[in-house]
């Protein structure tokens, strides 16, 4: 009861009474409100204001609602509370009366708005939000737009895009700091502030009183509700619920914002002002109440642990002394003493479970505690307040919006950026706590970037609220809950800590939105320089950045798999891309000139000191640890990019920031561990740490991190091999990737750090390092464009490339604001200046291209650069594709036929500055290695590849172009012995070395080795190599025998090197160098002993090089050299001749370089070749070569052999497609065995394609076709208008089908239904048009016995493709076409040539009575239905199969439902349907004739025969029979007896077409031609006579009064009974008795069409008319007799198709214009007969005659079906469909779709619109095309299919400038329809071939 004892002691009323008396409230409050603004207008307004106070503490009393929906107890102490809602409702309304002050909200609301000076839009959207982002108009790289502001400004040609928010945003439309004003929208360009009146003071003044209390009273809500959570149950769900409760209150707030800037700024006023809340919330007054909200509001304070020193930084010190950072820093350096208090609300449950990184957070010193720490925990205005409860309710996004709603308001933007920065730090506290951090991230983000985007307010609040102290240290703060123990290098003693990448801190990305705002401030020019010009800062954020330095640790697994593989490699990545390089790249965005060179400076010596506390930290001296990797070495990346822009842009002194010679050797060891690493990987060693470590290796290059690793890392090693002793780099290198054993010139060796299968993977790995390291320019010199330039060449010559993916594949530079933005001008000029664009094409399989560009001709020629496709390739396979198509060129241009190397490319000229690079080249360590390989490869060692050798000469090469100053030759020929007393070579000048033999060297050898048995030549005794030397003093070196092995030495060089700089730079160098390294290198005791023995060697590079040629060529003195006979090659050597090539070309082109560099090599190279060299390899290794040729010829004749056989194989495939495959060429098709029955044979033979075997059909077994049967309705979407249906793109377009073919076929059956016999009327018309049955095959054939075995095997397989054996669904076993049934072949021959085609000379009549005998034998059928074949079962399953396709309401048309007339008429529509499409299929008519190329895959005739079957089991009533009233005379007075019975439907409103099929399939199969053309003769009579009354009927009064006058003249002339004018004035008589021509409507009027009759218009309208007979009969005749159509022209396809059909005479005359009455052939007198038909429709319109005339009128010149016509523009379709709301559930859909065959718009996968477990697409597709639906998928721009119970994505209609899909609009480029994939789509739906083409089918369960 507190609370309501509380009320009543301040004398309140108790809750369930309503303040005022009910009636007429409204009234009163209008009144109060009226009164008090009138008594506040007064000069002296106390008593109004006190007056008004005591009415709000009244009516905004936060104490009643939350009490009664707090849940239960309290509400029962509050007596109940009544409902929570009204109360509120109530205040609301209070409110409203009060803001008006008497007059309407409404009209308050248009009032206020008339003085919004809108200069900005401000429109907030949240997640989801389609908006666009224009790069040519935004100053901000984060700039939006809403729809609506983009559309009305003009973005003609730039670069823009659409997209839907992640987290939100807001229009920046009228924002001059975020974008240029061109790109405003015409609303707010007008600067209007001018011309807007000033806000009269009365208006406004009751918000300004009213408001305050308003806040107050939600802040008391808001304080109320909240309860703080215990330790471990999240209280997500009570939070909510008080954000429910508060929904109309900050709604009401947010609409107040909406009123524009007149509100906005009292609203800014009531917020910041500190007395207001000073007043009201210091909690003294009496009210307990209040006392009480208080207290709750402190708890939730102290809860918070807003104790953070920073804090001070905020407020307590105003002075911005370099104290302020330094105090960031202090007590960091150890990263381990706890200062300051260690707050323990988030840290227990936060970090208890990890025992062994457990460590007491470091807290910042915080000083003295002074008051004033606690001083900044009050708020000191309702904003602050605000916010802080937004942050504690986790950002709910009503409160996040009314909070950006306010940013158009200047003075509300500056104050609202401070308080946000103020509670920064508890921003991130709560992230870090919160369980929803995604949303709240996003939520976070959508008010960060609204206010940190402008440079001018970030520059304001970094200046006045130290923001970048702030940032820094609450990323620090951030980051140091998830630290743990370094285990790089050296595990016990590290004192590293790195971030743990398995905390859900990383791996969830909870820090992007600190780092994102972070990123975003920086890329402000004047807060970047604060910056960098804030040294305590550096210092702070390198060693933020150290937490990331070796995070993530791989330990090669070298006994087992690991169990468990961890994916925390993405979290490590992603933070060191987010966390330390994007602000790196800001950083340096901003180091672009010569005076900002000390920042550069400032950041290189934060960096050094940082990377050498890193060093000592973790205990490192010289060797890295072995056996471990780390990928993230982000301290390396900032001093590696901050040297190159220093030389790069600010001409910075290099050697003025580099360190001294000890750093550098420390600093190269960890990026060179990792390029050792990487071909570890690739070599396969670390394969048992399981895949990720592949990923890490692929994520290291991958386009979006290459630039900010590996990139880095290689140009540091640059930098120290430039300035480091190159013998000590060299041997380094191959120390580093463990191939210093291998370098021997002994045949065998021992590794005592690899096993052999490495070593060939590992010394490649080597040596491309080398070569990259030593070409790649990237930093070194080479400008932004050259880059760009080599960059897309790379990513080209890997593939052809779409626009967008090239754009994702080029690094750029990840900071927006860097400049080379993709898409950027120089982005396309590069590109079109290096590819040329391929438009998509189109095969007629139906696979979809994409535009492409592919490289020009010339960049091949010039530009391919092997090295940094290398670089850029993330699968190794793609070098080997670049390559491939390297070659193809070469081949196609006809430069070089065989398999060519990767050429060797001109590099750009180095920046002064690295000079020293090049010196590796001239170091006599190299040369040894260069000249040991050569050897070995000369030698056939084992473990060496082209590879290798491709490696080596380029290295060499690479030598030769970068020699120093050209050496004289005379220098060199004098240099006595005494030169090269201690080494192998002279000097270290690669020309020179080049021509230096060396004669014999000593090795050391297991003693196995055939080195060992050899004696030495008793000449030169002991010629030792120990100390790489080659010698013309023998005896001096054998005092000095065994210095050290030649392969040590590569070791023993480095140590002593590496004592040497030590000794140099520190005097205690002597316990720096550890003494256990030295045995690591002793070979282990188990192996072989190594003895010493001595190779005689006489070679130098170059006659190694000669000899190499010799065996690459395969001939002996291959090698001549080319200036003896062209001395001018010497001069300019590069001709294009050697460009390109294989390895003898590479051998011929460094000779030539070395000849052209050097005289004196020049002379050596032809003494070389002068004498005749002996064989090179000893003979023992021609034993082996000799194998090795034959096998190299065995090889190619197997290679020949499979050549043959692929293409035999390839050419039977072809034709196999051609025939089975083939949807769109009818050329070139070889028919199939269906049709090739020749005359004589009297059986067709069928081969099987699953046993093989051929023969004839048989009843005991017979054999099938594979067909697929499908439900449908193109038919029926055939319309009658030319114009192709739009799809609606506003609501006043909509597709209405009732001109469709389906639901004109529908009206005419019901209409027929109504008013005659049913089971008449099912024989009058045809169904199908919409769930028609559709039978097509591939035409291959088998037996049905092995179908069902075929069908049994799938059944028990499991891995099943996309379709359903228990459907009966299988795919074609010879060419996998789609199927789903087996259509029985019938006995006998296919195509009864010969007997039933004989022409008869009966005459009609007699025809007519056979063919009526014939009908009524019941079972005149060669198989007798009762005995129980084979084939009758079979073809009664697949009866049903045929009517269980379709669904049942497609069957069903009769009154008494299960009606055998049911059947009847579906079985006879079947064969319309295949006819119909057929004719479809040919394009509407028969003009192009042959056979079509569905014709060699027909199944109409194996069909036809099974209809027949079924057919004849219903007999037809003689009775009914309508051949007896096509062909008989009947007495009259029948007709008029039998009134009460419906009557049958007269035979002029029957559908001559059916009954064609009728008659046809009544009869015995197979049938004789003439009976055939007898029943076409007596249906044409029938028509005609349609034909005629339809055109009576249409034409007017006096039209018909002429002709009747006209006809009745000639009706005595012989032949009247053909001639349309007798016929038709006849017919116009008989009908004029009736009532049919009498109630002349108006709107029969409009039928007449204005222009007069004229006999040729006449004749046009009556062969229109017949001509859809004619085609059906005309094709259906070539099914079942196999004659081929003639092809014609459009104007005489009626006299072909009749003279084709037998119904013209043959002697007819074709003189004179043809008449179509003269194909006519009557059985009975004419006008009797056609006196009896006119009579029936007579008796009917005597009772209705509207109708009667409507039956009368049949349209039968249906246009081809199409699907609706499409925008050109996508944008259309997409601004119009997203938003529109779905008819069913009237919500927006989340995945709206809208059919393409109608126009429907529906909801995909909408669980809204789900009926009987079906949902909406599903549902459509059966309903609008029996099971086939074609939908375009508006938020994706894709179209998918749905075909029965399976569904494919079809790909999309709409592409890009580039040629590209933008599938699911990620990129939101504008898109065009593409209309040739819009026509193959169509043509797929038409053909009813989706199920063939596409291949990509899965089934949807009904879920779409």
């Amino acid at each position: 009861m507190a609370a309501a004892a509380a009320a009543a002691a301040v004398g309140e009323p108790q809750p369930p009474q309503p303040e005022l008396p009910a009636p007429g409230m409204s009234l009163d409050k209008a009144a109060t409100a009226a009164h008090l603004k009138a008594a506040l207008s007064r000069p002296d307004n106390r008593a109004g204001a006190e007056e008004l106070q005591a009415l709000l503490e009244r009516v905004l009393s936060a104490e009643r609602p939350l009490a009664a929906a707090a849940g239960g107890e309290e509400a029962a102490a509050g007596g109940g509370g009544g409902t929570p809602g009204a109360a509120e409702e109530e205040a609301l309304e209070w409110c409203k009366c009060l803001l008006a002050g008497g007059g309407g909200y409404d009209e308050f609301c248009a009032a206020v708005r008339a003085y919004d000076p809108a200069a900005l839009c401000g429109l907030v959207w949240t997640a989801n939000f389609v908006a666009y982002r224009c790069r040519t108009c935004g100053i901000s790289p984060c700039m939006s737009l809403c729809a609506e502001c983009f559309h009305q400004g003009d973005h003609t040609g730039h670069d823009f895009n659409m997209f839907r928010s992640q987290a939100g945003g807001a229009c920046d439309c009228g924002d001059s700091n975020v974008m240029r004003e061109s790109g405003f929208c015409k609303r707010h360009q007008i600067k209007s502030s001018s011309n807007i009146p000033c806000v009269p003071k009365d208006l406004l003044m009751m918000s300004e009183f009213v408001l305050p209390r308003f806040i107050f009273c939600l802040i008391q809500y808001l304080r109320e509700g909240y309860n703080e959570p215990a330790a471990d149950v999240p209280s997500e769900k009570d939070l909510n619920k008080v954000l429910q409760l508060l929904e109309p209150q900050i709604s009401f707030l947010e609409d107040l914002t909406k009123m524009g800037g007149a509100m906005r700024s009292v609203l800014t006023q009531v917020l910041t002002n500190q007395q207001n809340y000073k007043d009201l919330t210091s909690g003294l007054g009496e009210n307990a109440w209040a006392k009480k909200s208080h207290e709750k509001y402190l708890i939730a304070l102290k809860s918070s642990g807003l104790t953070y020193p920073e804090d001070k930084l905020v407020y307590g010190m105003q002075e911005p002394s370099a104290g302020t950072s330094t105090l960031a820093v202090q007590g960091f350096a150890g990263a381990t003493g706890t200062l300051g208090q260690v707050d323990s609300s988030d840290e227990e449950d936060q970090d208890g479970s990890q025992g062994l990184g457990k460590r007491k957070r470091v807290k910042l010193s915080s000083g003295t505690k002074d008051q004033s720490i606690m001083d900044v925990l009050k708020h000191k205005s309702f904003l602050e307040e605000l916010l802080f409860w937004t942050i504690k309710y986790e950002f709910p996004q009503k409160m996040v919006t009314f909070l950006l709603n306010m940013l158009p308001d200047q003075e509300y933007k500056v104050a609202f950026t401070k308080t946000f920065v103020q509670h920064y730090a508890f921003i991130m506290k709560t992230l870090k706590k919160s369980h929803e951090s995604d949303t709240m991230s996003n939520r976070i983000v959508h008010i960060s970037v609204q206010l940190f985007s402008n440079e001018e307010l970030a520059r304001q609040v970094t200046e006045e609220c130290q923001l970048l102290d702030i940032m820094v240290t609450v990323l620090l703060y951030m980051m140091e809950s998830c630290l743990i123990k370094s285990e790089l290098q050296d595990e016990e003693n590290s004192l590293h800590v790195v971030v743990n990448c398995g905390e859900a801190l990383l791996k969830n990305n909870t820090y992007w939105p600190l780092v994102s705002d972070f990123i975003n401030i920086l890329s402000h020019q004047s807060v970047a320089k604060r910056f960098l010009e804030d040294h305590g800062l550096l210092v702070t954020w390198m060693n933020f950045v150290s937490f990331f330095q070796g995070m993530n640790l791989n330990k090669r697994e070298l006994n087992e798999h690991v169990e468990f593989e961890s994916q925390t490699y993405y979290a490590a990545f992603a933070a060191e891309l987010e966390a330390c390089a994007q602000p790196m790249w800001g950083l340096l965005s901003h180091c672009k000139v010569r005076e900002t060179q000390d920042y550069t400076r400032n950041v290189v010596r934060y960096c050094l000191e940082a990377l050498q506390d890193w060093f000592d930290a973790i205990n490192f001296v010289d060797e890295p640890a072995p056996n471990q990797v780390t990928f993230h070495l982000p301290l390396h990346r900032y001093y590696a990019m901050f040297l190159s822009k220093a030389v790069k842009c600010q001409e910075l002194d290099l050697d003025s920031v580099l360190p001294d010679q000890e750093m550098l050797m420390k600093l190269m060891i960890h990026p060179l561990q990792i390029q050792a690493s990487l071909a570890e990987i690739h070599s396969n060693m670390w394969v048992r740490n399981g895949l990720q470590i592949k990923g890490q290796a692929m994520t290291y290059v991958q386009s979006h991190f290459c630039n900010s690793m590996i990139d880095p890392d290689i140009y540091l090693l640059q930098v120290c091999a430039s300035r480091l002793d190159p013998d000590y780099f060299i041997s380094s290198v191959f120390e580093r990737f463990k191939v210093v054993d291998l370098l021997t010139m002994a045949s065998q060796h021992q590794n005592t750090v690899l096993d052999a299968e490495h070593e060939r993977s590992m010394l490649e790995g080597a040596l491309t390092f080398l070569v990259i390291l030593l070409s790649l320019r990237l930093h070194l010199g080479m400008s932004d464009d050259e880059i760009l330039r080599a960059e897309m060449v790379a990513q080209l010559c890997m593939n052809d490339r779409t626009h967008s993916s090239l754009l994702d594949l080029i690094p750029e530079n990840p900071n927006p604001k860097s400049g080379i933005v993709p898409g950027s001008y120089s982005f396309e000029s590069v590109l079109s200046a290096v590819a040329d664009f391929k438009a998509p094409v189109f095969e007629p399989g139906g696979s979809m291209q994409q535009g492409m560009y592919t490289p020009k001709a010339e960049v091949w020629d010039q530009e391919f650069d092997p090295v940094m496709v290398i670089l850029r390739t993330v699968y190794r396979r793609d070098v080997q594709s670049a390559m491939d198509r390297y070659t193809a060129f070469l081949k196609q241009s006809g430069k070089f036929p065989g398999n060519p190397w990767p050429p060797y490319k001109k590099r750009t000229s180095l920046h002064p500055s690295y000079k020293g690079l090049m010196r590796l080249l001239h170091c006599k360590t190299l040369h040894i290695v260069l000249f040991t390989l050569l050897y070995k490869i000369l030698m056939d060692h084992q473990n060496l590849s082209e590879h290798v050798l491709c490696m080596v000469l380029y290295l060499i090469e690479l030598g030769l172009e970068n020699s120093a100053e050209e050496e004289s030759d005379e220098e060199a020929s004098v240099s006595g012995p005494e030169h090269c007393h201690d080494s192998w070579f002279p000097g270290s000048n690669l020309v020179s070395n080049m021509r230096h033999f060396i004669n014999y060297v000593r090795v050391r050898v297991p003693e196995t080795a055939p080195e060992v048995k050899r004696d030495s030549p008793a000449s030169t005794s002991s010629d030792s190599l120990g100390s790489l030397q080659s010698s013309r003093r023998p005896k001096v070196l054998q005092r000095e025998n065994y210095r050290t092995a030649q392969i040590f030495s590569l070791v023993a060089e480095r140590r002593k090197k590496f004592q040497e700089i030590i000794n140099r730079s520190s005097s205690e160098a002597n316990q720096v160098v550890r003494p256990k390294t030295s045995n690591k290198w002793s070979a282990p005791g188990s192996a072989p002993q190594l003895t010493t023995a001595i190779l005689e060697i006489k070679e130098s590079i170059l006659s190694l090089l000669i000899k190499l040629h010799h065996k690459l060529s395969g001939k002996q003195n291959s090698y001549y050299p080319p200036w003896l006979d062209d001395i001018e090659i010497l001069i300019q050597p590069e001709i294009p001749k050697y460009s390109h090539g294989d390895g003898i070309m590479a051998v011929e082109r460094i000779l030539l370089k070395a000849a052209s560099q050097s005289r004196m090599n020049k002379r050596i190279i032809e003494e070389i070749c002068r004498k005749v060299t002996p064989p090179v390899p000893p003979k023992k290794i021609t034993a082996a070569e000799k194998k090795t040729l034959d096998k190299e010829e065995r090889r190619q004749k197997a290679r020949e052999r499979q050549q043959k056989l692929l293409a035999e194989f390839a050419s039977r495939q072809k034709s196999f497609m051609e025939t089975a495959m083939d949807v769109d060429s009818p050329e070139n098709d070889i028919p199939m065995e269906i049709t090739t029955a020749e005359p004589q044979v009297s059986e067709a033979i069928y081969d099987c394609v699953i046993c093989g075997q051929s023969g004839p059909s048989s009843e005991d077994r017979p054999t099938g076709l594979v067909v697929l049967l499908q439900a449908s309705s193109v038919l029926g979407q055939c319309r009658d208008s030319v114009e192709p249906k739009k799809l609606p793109i506003t609501e006043e377009e909509q597709i209405y089908p009732w001109d469709t073919c389906a639901a004109v076929h529908d009206v005419r059956l019901s209409l027929l239904q109504r008013y005659f016999k049913d089971s008449s009327c099912l024989l009058a018309v045809s169904i199908g048009w919409e769930g028609g049955v559709y039978v097509q095959t591939c035409g291959h054939t088998l037996h049905i016995d092995c179908h069902k075995s075929y069908m049994e095997s799938l059944r028990n397989d499991q891995v099943l493709q996309g379709f359903s054996v228990d459907k009966g669904e299988f795919t074609c076993p010879l060419c996998r076409q789609f199927a789903n049934s087996v259509l029985p072949c019938y006995p006998g021959s296919n195509v009864e040539n010969n007997l039933w085609q004989r022409p008869s000379n009966k005459s009609i009549q007699d025809l007519v009575k056979e063919v009526e005998e014939l009908q009524g034998r019941p079972g005149a059928f060669p198989v007798s239905i009762s005995s129980e074949t084979n084939l009758s079962k079979e073809m009664e399953s697949v009866m049903k199969d045929i009517k269980n396709t379709t669904q049942k309401k497609y069957r069903d048309y009769s009154k008494t439902p299960g009606s055998p007339d049911n059947d009847f008429l579906f079985m006879y529509s079947v064969a319309r349907t295949n006819l119909e499409l057929e004719l479809i299929h040919r394009g509407g008519n028969l003009c192009s004739g042959g056979a079509s190329a569905a014709g060699k895959r027909s199944c109409l005739n194996q069909l036809f025969h099974v209809l027949a079957l079924h057919m004849r089991l219903y007999s037809i009533d003689s009775e009914y029979n309508p051949w007896r009233k096509l062909t008989q005379l009947e007495e009259v007075n029948l007709q008029l007896g039998n009134e009460e019975q419906q009557p049958e439907v007269p035979i002029l409103y029957h559908d001559v077409t059916s009954l064609l099929l009728i008659q046809i399939l009544m009869m015995p199969q197979p049938l004789r031609k003439d009976h055939f053309t007898c029943i076409v003769k007596v249906l044409f009579t029938l028509l005609y006579t349609q034909a005629l009354v339809a055109l009576s009927v249409k034409c007017s009064e006096e039209d018909r009064s002429a002709w009747k006058h006209v006809g009745a003249l000639k009706k005595n002339a012989c032949d009247a009974e053909k001639s349309y004018e007798v016929l038709l004035s006849f017919v116009i008589s008989e009908l004029s008795k009736g009532k049919l021509y009498h109630e002349e409507g108006t709107q029969e009027c409009a039928m007449v069409s204005p222009i007069a009759w004229s006999p040729e218009s006449m004749e046009k309208c009556l062969q229109d008319f017949c001509l859809p007979f004619l085609r059906i009969t005309s094709l259906l005749q070539h099914h079942l007799f196999g004659e081929d159509l003639p092809s014609c022209q459009e104007e005489e396809e009626f006299s072909v198709l009749a003279s084709c059909l037998g119904l013209l005479p043959a002697f007819y005359q074709t003189e004179h214009p043809f008449i179509s009455a003269s194909c006519l052939d009557w059985p009975v007198p004419a006008f009797d007969i056609i006196t009896q038909w006119c009579f029936e429709i007579k008796s009917f319109t005597e009772r209705h005659a509207e109708q009667g005339k409507a039956l009368l009128i049949q349209e039968s010149r249906w246009k081809l079906p199409h699907l609706l016509q499409l925008p050109e523009n996508y944008n259309t379709i997409f601004q119009y469909y997203h938003r529109k709301t779905c008819s069913v559930c009237t919500k927006v859909p989340k995945d709206p779709a809208v059919c393409l065959v109608c126009g429907t718009f529906v909801c995909l996968k909408g669980l809204c619109c789900k009926q009987q477990s079906y949902c909406e697409c599903v549902l459509h597709s059966q309903n609008c095309g029996a099971g086939t639906g074609i939908f375009l998928l508006i938020n994706a721009s894709v179209i998918i299919i749905i075909r029965g119970h399976r569904f494919c994505l079809w790909g999309s209609v709409y592409l890009d400038a580039h040629g590209e899909e933008d599938r699911d609009l990620r990129r939101g480029k504008p898109l065009y329809i593409c209309k040739e994939r819009y026509k193959v789509l169509e043509q797929q739906w038409i053909s009813h071939t989706f199920d063939h083409i596409n291949k990509r089918w899965g089934p949807h369960y009904n879920g779409l």
